[in-house]
């Protein structure tokens, strides 16, 4: 069948209509009452999981998974060499888990809750037929490909509090990251309006690469057609889309502003409450491309929030902070400005980090050197107000046995993930945004509604 021929179909019958029909439908779920995820075997028994998505993040997640105490209950990816990947992963050969193509069929498996860890333009609707079908949902950042699955699927996680979810941005767990925002909130910084975050160009896909033309032959094995799912038909291409590539193109992903946001934006979005920007600006030497471009700056503007207005500032692609930002401890630490961080600028000190947060410092004014953000004993009389996390997962695991929340949830995680997403968008207008984030609009960009809609491609007939 021709290109021309190919039947279309959108994530085999999620339309935006019937996305939209399920998010209302839920509306009333929690009148039913969903059961405890563990009420039917016993809280003895383990929580049974189901995968979907089986590539890099998946098979992190799975590996992950196997200290958590957990039943792995089955598999779901459109590529079949992933899924027998997977089963090697396991270290019990004589435990087979369930296998499957199309999430549909998994989703009406006997599992309890669900890792969805598939390319972005599948996380809204396959989040959102998982609640709907009464699990509880893990799933990979950012939580949607578009802004208005986003504010969705956070009103939909909402009508249903039993069944746990979390956002996969794990640098949520890091005790750097807690700590760090017990200090800022106690006002250790002082007023913190100027924010930097920066990462290393991306080893997974190639930012700045023109349209690609042709198409190969479909891989034994690959549904294609699945995998496109709700975006626009396009043909395979070899090393252009599958496996992890496709965050290039904005079919699929959004670069490394989607890919990285939900950590690097983390801190600085919870340590000072940070609502929704007034202002987007994104640059980009060079002009635009096909997909996702070389050296994006992107400038976040927030109001009056914390109490003062806050700029951050996010750079990729090679791009840095200017030199005159950086402090000049930072660039002794390391011995030059780090390939990425996030930089709090605060007027009686600052903090420098990863974006996972898995190394963070602090350094206040008087101080010539960086310390540990554990370990500076200036803050030592700040008490610890946030729990500590057993593990991003674990703790989500824990939530499912009816333990304690988890700290990354769908409404957590969901409106980070549409401040993330509004750069995009910003990205694609070349323009200020006049950014409401309350009604997902740019009083002075009506075209980026396109962008900042979801639109799904037809249902199959069948």
């Amino acid at each position: 069948m021709s290109r021309s021929q190919t039947v279309p179909s959108g994530p085999n019958g999620w339309s935006r209509r019937r996305f939209l029909q399920a998010t209302t439908l839920a509306a009333g779920a929690t009148a039913l009452g969903f059961p405890n995820l563990l009420r039917a075997r016993g809280m003895n028994e383990r929580l049974q999981v189901g995968f979907i998505g089986l590539g890099g993040m998946g098979s992190s997640r799975l590996q992950e998974s196997l200290k958590c105490s957990v039943q792995i209950a089955a598999f779901c990816d459109v590529d079949e060499s992933q899924l027998a990947a997977a089963k090697k992963l396991l270290p019990d050969k004589s435990r087979t888990p369930k296998q499957f193509t199309d999430y549909r069929a998994l989703l009406q498996s006997d599992v309890d809750a669900v890792i969805i860890a598939t390319p972005d333009h599948w996380h809204a609707p396959i989040a959102t037929a998982a609640l709907q079908a009464g699990k509880a949902v893990f799933c990979e950042k950012p939580l949607t490909h578009t802004l208005s699955e986003a504010r969705a699927l956070r009103q939909l996680a909402s009508r249903l509090p039993a069944l746990p979810t979390q956002l996969g941005n794990q640098g949520s767990a890091s005790p750097n990251l807690r700590r760090g925002m017990e200090l800022i909130r106690a006002g250790a910084l002082g007023e913190v309006r100027e924010v930097h975050v920066w990462v290393a160009p991306s080893v997974s896909f190639q930012a700045g690469q023109a349209a690609p033309i042709g198409e190969d032959p479909v891989p034994a094995g690959l549904h294609w057609d699945q995998w496109i799912g709700p975006a626009p038909v396009r043909p395979y291409k070899a090393g252009c889309y599958h496996p992890r590539a496709w965050r290039a193109w904005y079919d699929f992903g959004g670069g490394s502003m989607a890919d990285w946001g939900c950590h690097g934006l983390n801190l600085p979005y919870r340590a000072l409450n940070l609502d929704y920007p007034t202002t987007v600006t994104a640059d980009v030497p060079g002009g635009l491309t096909a997909g996702y471009p070389k050296g994006v700056r992107i400038r976040f503007e927030f109001a009056t929030h914390p109490g003062w207005p806050v700029t951050i500032w996010w750079y990729d692609g090679g791009r840095r902070p200017p030199a005159s930002v950086v402090p000049l401890s930072v660039v002794e630490h390391f011995g030059e400005i780090p390939a990425s961080g996030v930089l709090m600028l605060g007027d009686r000190g600052f903090t420098y980090g990863e974006p996972h947060s898995s190394s963070d410092y602090l350094q206040l004014a008087g101080e010539k050197k960086l310390s540990g953000i554990l370990k500076h004993a200036g803050t030592r009389a700040i008490a610890p107000s946030l729990p500590r996390s057993p593990g991003h997962l674990q703790e989500w695991v824990n939530a499912c046995r009816g333990g304690p929340a988890t700290f990354s949830d769908f409404e957590t995680g969901g409106k980070l993930t549409e401040i993330v997403l509004s750069g995009v968008i910003a990205l694609r207008a070349q323009k200020p945004l006049e950014w409401n984030g309350e009604t997902q609009r740019a009083a002075n960009a009506p075209e980026a509604d396109s962008w900042i809609q979801a639109k799904y491609r037809p249902e199959r007939k069948i």
